[in-house]
C-alpha cells in the first residue's frame, strides 16, 4: 500500500512515516498543501493522511482539489480541533475518515489499513499463483504448504507479482510501487530484491524475467 502523509510538523511528519513503513507500507511526506496536491497527481496513492492546517493550501482545499481532478486516492483527515462539527465538517467535504489529534498510532495504523481495503485499486488481500499463496494483511507467504519468511521489500515485490496476474511489471513499476519516491531509478534494488526473493521460494523458480521489458509469474 502506498501513502501519501502531508503534515507541516517534520517531526511528527517522520514519527507517522515511520510507523507505517514498520507495518510494510510504501510512505511520501510533503510539509504543505500545494505540495500534497501535486504529489497525490504523480504518485496516486493508496490513502493520504492529511493534516486540516496546511501552510500554502489549506488541508480543506487539498481534500477539494483531490476530489475535483478524481484522485482515486482515499482520505484520512487529521486536526488538532476534536468538536462533532469538525469532524462533520471534514467528511462533508469528501474526506473518507477523521481522527482528532492527539491520535493513538494502533488506530491510524488500523484506519489507514482500512481505507486501502476501500482504495478502487485494491484486490484481494489473500492472493494464489500456482502452489503460492500470500495473505497481504498477515504478511504471510507459503509454497506448497511452507512458510516462507520475506523482507519487506521482496514481500513487496512478489506481492506486486501476483496482483499482475501473469501480466509482466517492469522494475521501473517495481520500484515505484515497493519503494518510496527517493529510490534512485539506476539502483540495482530490484535486480537485487529478485535473486534473494527467488532463492528464498526455491525451485522451481516461479518468476520469468522478460528481457528487455521486467519480470512476470510464469
Amino acid at each position: 500500500m502506498r501513502v501519501l502523509v502531508v503534515e507541516d510538523d517534520p517531526v511528527l511528519a517522520d514519527l507517522i512515516a515511520d510507523g507505517l513503513r514498520e507495518h510494510d507500507m510504501v510512505v511520501d511526506v510533503v510539509h504543505d498543501g500545494a505540495a500534497a496536491v501535486a504529489r497525490a497527481a504523480a504518485l496516486a496513492p493508496d490513502v493520504v493522511v492529511l493534516d486540516r492546517d496546511l501552510p500554502v493550501l489549506h488541508g480543506d482545499d487539498v481534500t477539494r482539489a483531490l476530489i475535483r481532478a478524481g484522485s482515486p486516492s482515499r482520505i484520512l483527515m487529521l486536526t488538532a480541533a476534536a468538536s462533532l462539527d469538525s469532524r462533520v465538517e471534514g467528511l462533508h467535504l469528501g474526506a473518507d475518515d477523521y481522527l482528532p489529534k492527539p491520535f493513538a498510532f494502533a488506530e491510524l495504523i488500523a484506519r489507514v489499513t482500512a481505507l486501502g481495503r476501500r482504495a478502487p485499486a485494491r484486490i484481494a488481500t489473500v492472493l494464489h499463483h500456482g502452489d503460492l499463496t500470500v495473505d497481504v494483511g498477515r504478511h504471510e507467504v507459503r509454497r506448497a504448504g511452507r512458510p516462507i519468511t520475506l523482507t519487506r521489500k521482496e514481500f513487496g515485490v512478489l506481492t506486486e507479482l501476483l496482483r499482475a496476474d501473469g501480466e509482466v511489471v517492469s522494475a521501473e513499476r517495481l520500484l515505484d510501487r515497493v519503494w518510496d519516491e527517493h529510490a534512485d531509478p539506476f539502483t540495482t534494488a530490484v535486480r537485487t530484491t529478485l535473486k534473494t526473493l527467488r532463492q528464498k521460494l526455491g525451485d522451481p523458480d516461479p518468476i520469468a524475467t522478460v528481457v528487455g521489458r521486467g519480470y512476470r509469474l510464469r
